[in-house]
C-alpha cells in the first residue's frame, strides 16, 4: 500500500521507527516531514500529508504528533479528508469500516511503538463497509464539507 506519513517534532522519533517497520512490511512510504526533531508547526505537516492523500498520491495517511489531537483537528479542516485519532485498536479499524477514514492520527506521547504498530495494522487492514447506513452517513459528512 502507498502510505503518506508525517510528524511534527513531538512525533518525529516514533515516525522514524514506524517508517522502517512499514517499509519492512512492504509498504511504499512517502515521508513529508518533519525530517529532524527541531520544532515545526503540525498544521503544515498535516496539510502536506492530507493533500497527497486527497490527490491520490497515497491510499492512506498517518500523522504523528504529541497527542494526535492537533493533527486530527488540522486534517479534518482539509476537504476530502476524514481523520481520526487512534489510540485503541478498535477505533483504528472501526473508523475506516464505519466512517471511511483515510488519515490516522497517533500521539507519540500517548502510545509507544508496539501499540502504534498494532493501531496502524488495524487501520491499514480495514475497509469501508458498504452498509447503507454507513454510506449515507459518510455522504452527509461530505455534504457538511460543502457547506463550509
Amino acid at each position: 500500500m502507498q502510505i503518506v506519513i508525517g510528524s511534527d517534532h513531538a512525533g518525529f522519533h516514533l515516525k522514524q521507527e514506524l517508517i522502517e517497520w512499514l517499509q519492512q512490511a512492504g509498504h511504499q512510504i512517502n515521508d513529508v516531514g518533519s525530517y529532524n526533531p527541531d520544532p515545526v508547526d503540525f498544521p503544515d505537516i498535516a496539510f502536506a500529508v492530507c493533500d497527497k492523500v486527497r490527490q491520490g498520491e497515497g491510499q492512506r495517511g498517518i500523522l504523528v504528533c504529541g497527542t494526535g489531537v492537533g493533527a486530527v483537528i488540522a486534517a479534518n479542516k482539509i476537504k476530502g479528508i476524514r481523520a481520526a485519532v487512534g489510540h485503541d485498536v478498535h477505533s483504528a479499524h472501526q473508523s475506516v469500516e464505519h466512517d471511511d477514514v483515510n488519515v490516522l492520527c497517533i500521539g507519540a506521547q500517548i502510545v509507544g511503538p508496539w501499540l502504534a504498530r498494532d493501531l496502524i495494522d488495524a487501520f491499514l487492514q480495514a475497509t469501508f463497509v458498504q452498509d447503507a447506513d454507513f454510506v449515507r452517513r459518510v455522504e452527509k459528512l461530505a455534504q457538511l464539507e460543502q457547506r463550509n
